[in-house]
C-alpha cells in the first residue's frame, strides 16, 4: 500500500516556516485539494470549501495561502475565522460544501500549525483521498482561466449556527441555571463560543484563558495544563471546570473537589448514563492507551469494550465496524456518533452536564465509582526519521519492564503522529514502580537517539 508523504494521523502538521507548513506549500496544497474535491464532488454539492482556523498568529498567513491555491483551482471559499474544529465538520454538512478545512495544530504550541480536512459528510478524509491530494502535489501548479477563478466570501453567522447546534444536543427540558462552571478555553477557538453555549443554557460561567493574542494558545492552560482551571474551581467554589484544547475537539474536566476527570472517566460516565436510560447501543471503543480501570469499570456493568489504535480515525473506524456510537481517548478526544461526526468538546461536556442535572448529582459522584490505575506518560523528543524503538538497548529495557510488571501492568511505546516525540506509557498498581520503569525506558531511548 502507498505510504503518505505529508499526511499524518490528523492532517498535515509541523513547525511554521519549515516544510511543509510554509506559504508556498500551503498554496499548492490548496490548489491540489481543490482539484481533487472538484472531481470528487462535482455532482453532489456546491463548488465551495469552508475554511476555519484557531487563534494562532500564523493562521492569517496560511488562510490566505489556502484561499489563493483553491481559487487557482477554480474553487470558491467560505471563510469563517476562528471556530472549533468540530464546527467546521458541522458547517460543512450544513452548507453541503465540497469539503471543510481547518487551520490548526490542536493542542500544540503557537509556533506549530497544520491543515485538517473534512469530507462533504463532515468526516475525516479517507486514506485514498489523502493520497490523491498528495499525487496532485507532485504536479506543476496551473491556474484555471480568469473567468473560472474561485471567489472568497465570509459566513458572518457561522459561530451562531454552531452555538445553536451544540445547544440542540442538550435535552430541551433541562437547564444549567443551578450550576457554576469554570471554562478554560486554552486561548483557542472556543473562546467566543463555549461561554455563550453554557450561559445561554442558564449556567453561571467563569472564564479562564479566553483572551487569545495569537501566541498564548495552549500556553499553561487547556487540556494539557489544568492548574489554573483547578485553582479557579476551588477558589470560586464552582460545581465543576471544563477545559478544551486549542481547537476544541478535546475536553477534560475538574470536579468540585479539584479532581481531574479525563477522557476515560468521561467515556465511563456517558456509557453508564446511556445504559441507565436504556439507550446504549453496543459498547465502548477505547484505544491502546485507555486505562485498565475503564475496562474493569465497564465490565462491572456488562458493557462491551474494545481497543483501537491511537487516533480518532481508528476509533471511528472501529465504531462503524461494530455499529456502536461511543468511543474515545484518555486525552479527552471523545466520539459520540449519535450526536455528531467527529470529536466535539462542547457537545461531550453537555452530555456530562445532562447526566449531572437529570440525576441531581455532582461530577464527583458520577466518576467516583471508577478506579483509575496509576499511569505514567513520558514524552521523549525525537526528530530523527529512524526510530529509536528498534534499538536493542530500548527493546531490552522494555522487556525488563514487562517482566517486572508481569500481569499487573502494561507498557506501551509509540511514535507520535502529531508531534516529534516518542510517547511512553507505563501503567500498573504502584506509582513509584511505574515511574521508575518509565524513566529507565526514557533514558534508554535518549541513549539510542544520541547514537543514531
Amino acid at each position: 500500500m502507498q505510504r503518505h508523504k505529508y499526511f499524518g494521523t490528523d492532517g498535515i502538521r509541523g513547525r511554521v516556516g519549515i516544510m511543509p507548513i510554509t506559504p508556498d506549500f500551503i498554496l499548492k496544497l490548496g490548489w491540489a485539494a481543490g482539484n481533487v474535491f472538484s472531481k470528487l464532488n462535482s455532482d453532489k454539492c456546491s463548488n465551495q470549501i469552508i475554511i476555519g482556523k484557531d487563534t494562532r498568529i500564523s493562521g492569517y498567513m496560511l488562510e490566505s495561502a489556502l484561499e489563493s491555491g483553491l481559487a487557482a483551482a477554480g474553487v470558491s471559499t467560505a471563510l469563517i475565522g476562528p471556530v472549533p474544529t468540530p464546527a467546521i465538520a458541522y458547517l460543512t454538512r450544513a452548507f453541503r460544501a465540497a469539503a471543510g478545512i481547518v487551520i490548526s495544530a490542536s493542542h500544540n504550541p503557537f509556533y506549530d500549525n497544520g491543515i485538517k480536512f473534512f469530507s462533504v459528510q463532515g468526516t475525516k478524509l479517507a486514506v485514498e483521498v489523502e493520497l490523491s491530494i498528495e499525487r496532485e502535489l507532485n504536479k506543476c501548479l496551473t491556474c484555471v482561466a480568469p473567468k473560472f477563478l474561485g471567489k472568497a466570501n465570509r459566513i458572518i453567522d457561522a459561530p451562531g449556527r454552531y452555538i445553536e447546534f451544540c445547544k440542540g444536543t442538550f435535552p430541551a427540558h433541562l437547564s444549567l441555571r443551578k450550576l457554576k462552571i469554570v471554562l478554560d478555553c486554552a486561548n483557542g477557538s472556543t473562546y467566543h463560543i463555549a461561554p455563550s453555549v453554557f450561559r445561554e443554557l442558564g449556567a453561571d460561567v467563569v472564564t479562564v484563558a479566553c483572551h487569545p493574542n495569537g501566541f498564548n494558545i495552549n500556553k499553561e492552560c487547556g487540556t494539557t495544563d489544568i492548574r489554573k482551571l483547578r485553582a479557579q474551581v476551588l477558589a470560586r467554589k464552582a460545581d465543576l471546570g471544563i477545559a478544551y484544547d486549542g481547537d476544541g475537539d478535546r475536553v477534560v474536566m475538574v470536579d468540585h473537589l479539584g479532581n481531574k476527570v479525563n477522557g476515560d472517566q468521561i467515556l465511563y460516565i456517558i456509557a453508564k448514563e446511556k445504559l441507565y436510560r436504556k439507550k446504549l447501543i453496543g459498547g465502548v471503543v477505547g484505544t491502546t492507551m485507555s486505562n485498565t480501570g475503564l475496562v474493569e469499570a465497564l465490565e462491572q456493568l456488562n458493557i462491551p469494550f474494545v481497543r483501537a489504535n491511537v487516533g480518532d480515525r481508528c476509533v471511528i473506524s472501529t465504531l462503524k465496524h461494530k455499529g456502536w456510537y461511543i468511543g474515545g481517548e484518555s486525552s479527552g478526544h471523545i466520539i459520540l456518533l449519535d450526536k455528531t461526526t467527529t470529536g466535539d468538546g462542547i457537545v461531550v461536556a453537555l452530555q456530562i452536564l445532562s447526566a449531572m442535572v437529570s440525576n441531581c448529582v455532582s461530577l464527583y459522584e458520577l466518576h467516583n465509582d471508577m478506579f483509575l490505575f496509576p499511569q505514567i506518560l513520558v514524552n521523549v523528543y525525537c526528530s530523527s526519521i529512524k526510530s529509536p524503538l528498534e534499538s536493542k538497548i530500548v527493546k531490552k529495557e522494555i522487556q525488563a519492564a514487562k517482566q517486572e510488571l508481569f500481569e499487573q501492568g502494561r507498557v506501551l511505546l509509540r511514535k507520535s503522529g502529531t508531534e516529534p516525540y516518542i510517547r511512553i506509557m507505563v501503567e500498573g498498581k504502584y506509582y513509584s514502580k511505574i515511574l521508575c520503569l518509565a524513566n529507565k525506558i526514557a533514558s534508554a531511548i535518549r541513549s539510542a537517539i544520541n547514537s543514531i
